[in-house]
C-alpha cells in the first residue's frame, strides 16, 4: 500500500509513537507499503519550530530519511488540485495534503476528522 502521512503522524511516529493508533503503527512499520512525506508536512515543521511552537530535533531528516520514508515533492499538479477541494478544512497543509494524496492516488494516514470529509483515501482509524 502506498500512504501519505499526515503531519501530526510523522511528530508522534519520532517523538510520542504511544499516541499513532496502532493499526498505524502496525501499517508504518510494515516493510510492503511505501511510506511518504510531503514536502508541505517539512514545510509546516519548520515553520513551526521557527516560530517556536515546536521544538524538533535539528537532524529530524535524517531520522526520517533513515527509517525509510521517501519523500514526496510538491509538484504544479498538487497546488492546482487544491483550487478544486470543498472548504471543509481552512489548513493550507492539510489541503495540500489531501490533493496530494488524490492526485497521486495515496493513502492517507491523519486522525484529523475533517480530512475525512473528502473523497480521499483515508484509513480509517
Amino acid at each position: 500500500m502506498d500512504l501519505l502521512l499526515d503531519t501530526h503522524i510523522i511528530l508522534w511516529w519520532m517523538d510520542a509513537v504511544h499516541l499513532v493508533p496502532e493499526k498505524y503503527r502496525l501499517i508504518i512499520e510494515d516493510s510492503n507499503n511505501i511510506c511518504f512525506i510531503s514536502a508541505a508536512s517539512i514545510w509546516e515543521i519548520s515553520i513551526k519550530s521557527a516560530i517556536g511552537k515546536l521544538d524538533i530535533p535539528d537532524d529530524y531528516l535524517d531520522i526520517l530519511f533513515n527509517q525509510n520514508f521517501k519523500e514526496l515533492p510538491i509538484t504544479w499538479r498538487h497546488a492546482r488540485e487544491v483550487s478544486s477541494l470543498p472548504m471543509h478544512h481552512k489548513d493550507p497543509f492539510d489541503r495540500l495534503l489531501i490533493a496530494q494524496s488524490f492526485t497521486e492516488n495515496l493513502t492517507l494516514l491523519s486522525v484529523d476528522k475533517n480530512i475525512s470529509k473528502y473523497n480521499v483515501n483515508i484509513l480509517a482509524v
